[in-house]
């Protein structure tokens, strides 16, 4: 692929140990603390003592937790089509090229070449068989200038689906085309064999490709799609990279001066995600095969009210698969609540259920609490002696041996506005917390609910239009 320029963000081979970029996203944090976290703050240290304030650190890209567990080579070169006509020849990307020159210099029309699902055998099938027959005999003839002198006239040539040959020739090649693109799809799900670095955070991955675009999705807000609806994985990275190190955001395609530039506009427009409108992403994606001449907002824009309308509603086969929440101190997940917090008192001796119950923590307090620990997971820092580490392995080792899961901080340091926000866009522990009316005994208890006096100001005017009055009034008839 080459090195990159300078400035530029790492392509997607580059070798283990090189410069690690940075990329952010959107924020989840107080206003003190954006001035800081503009400043680009890492997400974990070295390890030793840190200021408590650090605590704060703003997290600039929207999170996911993990659900399930890319990268790429260089790519060929791109390979040349000939003309029907003549020995010229053009490289796969200048179709237009070739296009114009058989209309200049042959006076040659192919209708609707982008319903031609592959373009090369499509010209080298006609180019044999124009050596075969005459051109007549395939091709309807257009006269321009038909009321000029005889030899001011004109022929062109027009090849298009009208004739029988050419429909059967171009279905072919979709069904063949959609063979090769569903070949080497499956192909791709079951290779193994994968390394990639991500273009983001240059952290080397192994295995199948969707470990890395599973990663960019959830640790950068970068998705492009589900890894079984995408084809030619190595290619559509390169793809992606290439623009990344010429500077060029992803989503609005504008050029920028430099890579710091290009990531704050990326992160500040959420332009993390790639142009829908861009065709020449349309290659990557499978549902672009599957029908001749239909792109994929085609596809998605089709009624399926005729469909509809002949099946029964029938709804016997439904499966509903529930969301796992997943431990505050390690990627274990579990569907219910009950079994989780099972899982961390066993295994990371902190019990939620009964740090609830001895603060009285009411729902809202829950939720502040669970995500002030996943920041500080998050951020590789132990909440109980505000130390942070390299890795979350060496974070989760040291608060085990030192027993500082179950030290909690003073409320006030939790308890606090900011953590109203989800650390992870989907935590579904915070979906299962309990809301029930202990809850609003609990708040009672600790005092915590604001309670709005009546304006006695006007006191005689109060008297007058209380309702009391009516019910005393009611008493006073009914007795």
């Amino acid at each position: 692929m080459g090195s990159s320029p300078p400035g530029a963000f790492p392509l997607v081979a580059r070798p283990p140990g090189a410069a690690r970029p940075f990329l952010g996203g959107g924020v989840m944090a107080a206003p003190e603390t954006r001035g800081a976290a503009a400043r680009g703050e890492e997400d974990c240290g070295e390890a030793g003592g840190v200021s408590y304030e650090d605590s704060k650190d703003c997290i600039l890209e929207p999170l996911s937790l993990p659900e399930s567990p890319g990268g790429t080579t260089a790519l060929e070169g791109s390979p040349s089509v000939p003309c029907i006509f003549c020995e010229e020849h053009f490289p796969m990307d200048e179709q237009d090229k070739l296009l114009k020159h058989m209309i200049i210099e042959h006076k040659m029309v192919i209708a609707d070449v982008k319903l031609v699902a592959d373009f090369q055998r499509y010209i080298l099938y006609w180019r044999k068989r124009f050596t075969e027959q005459p051109i007549t005999d395939f091709c309807s003839v257009i006269r321009i200038n038909s009321t000029a002198p005889l030899e001011e006239q004109d022929n062109y040539f027009l090849l298009c689906d009208v004739l029988p040959e050419d429909r059967l020739l171009r279905e072919e090649l979709q069904k063949q085309r959609l063979k090769e693109i569903l070949e080497q799809q499956q192909q791709e799900r079951n290779d193994n064999s994968f390394h990639g670095i991500c273009m983001f955070c240059n952290e080397e991955f192994f295995g199948n490709r969707s470990v890395l675009l599973n990663h960019m999705a959830r640790e950068h807000a970068f998705n492009i799609g589900l890894p079984d609806n995408i084809v030619n994985c190595n290619e559509f990275l390169w793809t992606l990279q290439k623009k990344l190190d010429n500077l060029q955001c992803l989503y609005c395609e504008k050029t920028f001066r430099d890579k710091n530039t290009l990531k704050d506009h990326m992160r500040k427009k959420q332009h993390r995600r790639i142009n829908p409108k861009n065709r020449e992403y349309d290659r990557f994606y499978v549902i672009n095969y599957l029908e001749l001449g239909k792109s994929w907002e085609e596809v998605q824009l089709e009624d399926d009210r005729e469909l509809l309308d002949h099946q029964e509603d029938d709804w016997s086969d439904w499966e509903e698969h529930p969301d796992s929440a997943v431990c505050l101190f390690c990627e274990k997940q579990a569907e219910t609540i009950e079994k989780l917090c099972v899982h961390m008192e066993d295994a990371h001796e902190f019990d939620l259920l009964k740090i609830k119950s001895e603060l009285g923590l009411n729902f809202y307090q829950q939720v502040k609490l669970v995500n002030f620990i996943r920041r500080q997971i998050h951020q590789c820092r132990c909440y109980g002696c505000h130390v942070k580490f390299k890795s979350k392995a060496e974070l989760r080792t040291h608060m085990e041996e030192a027993k500082h899961t179950s030290l909690l901080p003073e409320r006030k340091t939790w308890d606090q506005p900011e953590y109203y926000f989800p650390t992870y866009e989907n935590d579904t522990l915070l979906c299962t917390l309990s809301d029930s009316e202990s809850d609003l005994t609990a708040q009672e208890h600790n005092g915590n609910i604001t309670i709005i006096s009546e304006d006695t100001s006007k006191l005689h005017a109060l008297k007058q239009s209380s309702i009391l009055n009516q019910l005393l009034l009611h008493e006073g008839l009914k007795n």
